[in-house]
């Protein structure tokens, strides 16, 4: 049988830190924006608090335990046949406040033992650095990345953490979905914005101090230690026109240009003549520092890792209401596609257009580094847990991945589908909404014994890794 990946191909499974972990408070640990998260549902937004509030369910607080049950976990991982595992590192674990000049060792310890764990199993740790959490303290204090402070206390982490792991981990990726900032600053980025600033200078100036801070990352890692790979990551919002009127092509267009400015800084080094562009007709003013442009050029990453769930419907008439449910992106509803329980639109084929269209753009490995369906799985009477449905997903999506190295060329790295356990959703703070390969015994209201499940999605996903993506049966 012909083989389409590379024998080194990084099949494996995503998660967040502050949506598994649990153990908010343990060990040293500081208050993350995360934690400061509510409980959801499907039409009820989660709510960002100010700090902890009593009376309030914050269902990352306990997840789904892995920091208890992580060897158990890893176990059925590598039972799986994980090749990877992208995960990210707490940062208030290693840095409670966020501003300490000494790092928390129980935080560091933590991380030393679960890399161990993993590469026990032959299993490559692939980590984010800053995945939807900033320390609470930097949010208070500073008022986040509003802050370019922020650069340096980052600079701090990441420091701590290429030294500490320089031999355990060598793939990373500096931010998670980095251009959901313009969408969910406080998620994305801790920022609280109030309706008398103004947004979208913040925002982009926030966003330039990310760029910055994973540019000088980049270049701290690569001097750390040479082999190092780090990555960028986004969320990849493919946009369709609603017709083949000019002027809807011309809105699909913008509405990816916005998006493909942030990987553009990060694999080109400079920002674009649209981008520049896009800030003069905003009546955005980006404050550089003197050799701020020097700095983007030299921390150009070594491979894109994107996250792609859903595409969306992009039109120049404003009287077209008809808008799809989705997570972060959203768009028109597109008739040709079917839609998940929670309305996300299922489009395989716009992986393989995503992943031509940034390899052409660019050049640059890929990793498709988020990629899964969220769904209300049912145990059966025997206790097996048949989630048909998510290997359909996976199934059209991987095809279509496939197609695109061997019919267009394209060069992928690794896929890492989310998730391969349950955990609580970001979109929601669910339990409900799952995507896992490996149940988790947790409800909407945190009660469960938290027993781990393979679903029959594990099985079918062992095999798709044993035969390097051959066998999608």
């Amino acid at each position: 049988m012909k083989t389409i990946f590379k024998k080194d191909f990084l099949w494996g499974g995503a998660v967040a830190a502050n949506q598994y972990e649990g153990a908010w408070n343990v060990d040293g640990k500081g208050i993350s924006s995360a934690d400061c998260m509510t409980a959801g549902a499907l039409k009820i937004p989660r709510e960002y608090t100010d700090g902890i509030v009593e009376g309030k369910y914050y269902p990352n607080h306990e997840a789904i335990d892995f920091y208890h049950n992580y060897k158990d976990d890893i176990k059925l991982f590598a039972d799986m046949g994980l090749k990877c595992f992208r995960t990210s590192i707490n940062w208030t674990r290693i840095f409670p406040n966020g501003d300490e000049t000494e790092p928390n060792e129980a935080g560091l310890e933590f991380y030393d033992r679960v890399f161990d764990e993993c590469l026990k199993y032959k299993i490559e740790p692939v980590v984010t650095i800053s995945h939807n959490e900033t320390p609470y303290g930097l949010v208070k204090k500073y008022g986040s990345w509003k802050n370019r402070k922020m650069i340096d206390f980052y600079l701090s982490f990441c420091e701590t953490i290429f030294k500490r792991y320089k031999d355990k981990v060598k793939y990373w990726m500096t931010f998670n979905e980095i251009n959901c900032i313009v969408a969910e600053p406080n998620v994305s980025a801790g920022m609280r914005i109030s309706k008398e600033e103004n947004r979208n200078q913040i925002i982009f100036q926030a966003a330039h101090h990310q760029l910055v801070a994973s540019a000088k990352a980049v270049a701290l890692g690569h001097k750390i230690n040479p082999d190092f790979k780090i990555g960028m990551m986004m969320l990849y919002p493919q946009t369709y026109p609603d017709t083949c009127n000019p002027d809807d092509v011309v809105a699909a267009m913008e509405k990816m240009d916005l998006h493909y400015m942030f990987s553009d800084v990060q694999v080109r080094g400079y920002y674009s003549r649209k981008a520049k562009k896009y800030f003069e007709k905003n009546n955005i003013s980006i404050q550089m520092e003197q050799d701020d442009e020097k700095v983007l050029s030299l921390g150009k990453v070594d491979y894109i890792g994107f996250s792609y769930y859903m595409s969306a419907v992009a039109s120049s008439n404003p009287e077209r209401k008809n808008i799809g449910e989705g997570n972060i992106i959203r768009g028109l509803k597109n008739p040709y596609l079917k839609v998940s329980a929670w309305g996300w639109q299922i489009d395989p084929v716009g992986l393989r257009l995503a992943l031509n269209n940034l390899y052409d753009r660019y050049q640059t490995p890929l990793f498709v580094a988020e990629n899964g369906l969220g769904a209300a799985d049912k145990m059966e009477c025997d206790g097996s847990i048949n989630d048909d449905y998510r290997i359909d997903y996976l199934r059209a999506h991987i095809e279509q991945m496939r197609k695109a190295v061997d019919e267009d060329g394209v060069d992928v790295i690794g896929y890492t589908p989310w998730s391969c356990i349950d955990l609580v959703s970001l979109g929601t703070g669910e339990m409900k909404k799952r995507y896992g390969f490996i149940y988790v015994d947790r409800d909407n209201n945190g009660k469960g014994n938290l027993t781990r499940i393979r679903k029959r999605s594990f099985y079918w996903y062992k095999k798709v890794i044993s035969t390097n993506g051959m066998d999608l049966k």
